[in-house]
């Protein structure tokens, strides 16, 4: 029984910190002049993009050459997602170092 209160504490809690950085992250753009609002950038480190999805940032988030970083930024939405191809090709990164 406690480990599914605790459980239930942690979602909530996460709900809630997200929803918090999903928050001020619009309000920064709603604050800013419709001509300089861009839908993507950083609240407190953590990336977050609102734009449309295209094929390119998706395939740069999932499966970027150029990087040797594992999280990059999610192509949608708000945090990290993970980089494959680093991965999938170790032996590419110390090309790339």
């Amino acid at each position: 029984m406690k480990s599914k209160k605790a459980f239930r504490a942690r979602r909530l809690i996460g709900s809630i910190v997200f929803t918090i950085l999903v928050s001020a992250a619009i309000r920064d753009q709603l604050r800013r002049p419709p001509e300089e609002r861009t839908w993507h950038g950083r609240i407190f480190g953590i990336p977050y993009d609102f734009r449309f999805p295209t094929l390119e940032r998706l395939r740069n988030a999932f499966w970027n050459k150029d990087t040797p970083q594992l999280l990059t930024p999610q192509a949608f939405g708000i945090g990290w997602t993970i980089n494959f191809y680093p991965l999938l090709h170790p032996e590419t990164l110390q090309s790339l170092r």
